[in-house]
């Protein structure tokens, strides 16, 4: 396209380069210093990856906050192709909520929002906290690792208690998850492909077995609760209700996973704030929400224009895809500095108010939000408490993502 400079991304700029993905802060400051909407035409970028023929992208906070909010920018999915071989993959995701649009989001999200109001929230926290104490009393002396032992199997847990998957399933929840959320990064080999469209199968299949079985026994637990309401009024079809299961299951500990591996990081390399936090200083709640700001564990959500719209200052086309660069946008000088807080590059735990998107904003507004904080709350005043002097024991090992952005393994001595 034919734009001035303040509209145009630099035509090297490459999303998926190892070291943008290692640090991509200094490279996203430079975007939002060249403008709010840029046009960016990444050369090289794989053949049906994000903005592979060219997209958008939302680099201020002011700019993503406006695109996470117009109703004409939308979730359409759009199904992988060939079609008969991503068709379980496409068929889990055309049936979301996350890529629908109201009204079909409207009566998907209605039918599972009452189990992530506060209060019911509230009413898993003793749970939560059992949980926690468990697994830090199971891991092993001496170094252990951060997400293997604690960041990965309480979230994994919780989701799984709410839904009612037997405790013995849980480690192919996490399995399949991360084989799913693979293909929403922005190159994809064809082995995670093929592994996508294994995992879309088996963990469909997986949960058509347990919702049969709970039309049969039906239990105290949220599969219960949505089989009967599929089957009493005919709200979700099958398809929907597997999907739904599904998206719950991965999106119920994916961010959490992240957002604790993330902040513990940024805790560990800044010694001085983890100490504050874990002698009470500092309020957790506070603190959690600037771990969430200052190392987003999603970096993009991708929209697309349902029709020719103007958003942020930039004219967009019908079909036309926009990717909201939170991590960007929550980075933002214009929002995090001279506030009487530390520059928006560095880490200050007392920050308050502290207005980060990540968790969303608009329709997508992350249903599991309470949950979550409640969660990273709880797992971080217990793990503060048990080891209040805890460091790395060796390089924190990276994911090799930017959608999801996360940590491997973080070795770790009490």
């Amino acid at each position: 396209m034919n734009l001035p400079t303040a509209q145009r991304a630099p035509d090297d700029l490459d999303l998926t380069a190892p070291d943008f993905v290692a640090d991509p802060y200094p490279i996203l400051t430079a975007l939002r210093d060249r403008g709010p909407m840029l046009w960016h035409e990444p050369g090289g970028t794989e053949a049906g990856g994000i903005g592979a023929s060219g997209m958008w992208l939302a680099t201020t906070h002011a700019a993503v906050s406006a695109v996470l909010r117009e109703r004409a920018l939308g979730r359409l999915w759009r199904d992988r192709e060939p079609g008969e071989t991503f068709e379980p993959f496409n068929t889990l995701h055309r049936h979301q909520m996350m890529e629908n649009e109201p009204p079909a989001h409207t009566r998907l999200r209605r039918l599972v929002a009452k189990a992530f109001a506060r209060g019911h929230v509230e009413r898993l926290r003793p749970r939560v906290e059992q949980i926690a104490a468990g697994l830090l009393d199971a891991v092993p002396h001496g170094s252990f690792d951060l997400v293997r032992d604690y960041a990965e199997p309480l979230p994994v847990a919780v989701i799984a208690e709410l839904l009612g998957v037997p405790a013995g399933d849980r480690r192919l929840l996490r399995d399949w998850s991360q084989a799913i959320v693979a293909m929403y990064e922005m190159q994809r080999s064809p082995e995670r492909e093929q592994a996508a469209v294994r995992a879309s199968t088996d963990f469909a299949a997986y949960v058509r077995e347990h919702l049969a079985s709970r039309r049969v026994h039906p239990g105290t637990d949220l599969l219960s609760d949505l089989v009967a309401a599929r089957d009493a009024a005919g709200r979700l079809s099958e398809d929907e209700l597997v999907a739904s299961v599904v998206l719950l299951l991965n999106a119920g500990h994916e961010a959490s996973v992240n957002a604790f591996g993330n902040g513990m990081v940024a805790l560990l390399r800044h010694r001085d704030q983890l100490a504050d936090v874990a002698a009470g200083e500092v309020a957790v709640t506070t603190a959690l929400e600037e771990l969430i700001r200052y190392d987003a564990p999603l970096q993009l959500f991708e929209r697309t224009a349902a029709r020719d719209v103007e958003v942020a200052g930039v004219r967009l086309r019908q079909g036309q895809q926009v990717a909201a660069l939170m991590g960007s946008a929550n980075r933002d000088e214009q929002v995090f500095s001279g506030t009487g807080f530390a520059d928006a590059d560095r880490l200050d735990v007392r920050r308050d108010p502290n207005p980060h998107v990540g968790f969303g904003m608009g329709v997508h507004f992350c249903l599991g939000a309470p949950l979550a904080r409640m969660e990273l709350a709880v797992s971080l005043r217990a793990l503060l408490d048990r080891y209040p002097d805890l460091t790395l024991s060796g390089q924190p090992v990276q994911r090799t993502t930017f959608v999801l952005r996360g940590y491997q393994s973080i070795p770790a001595h009490p």
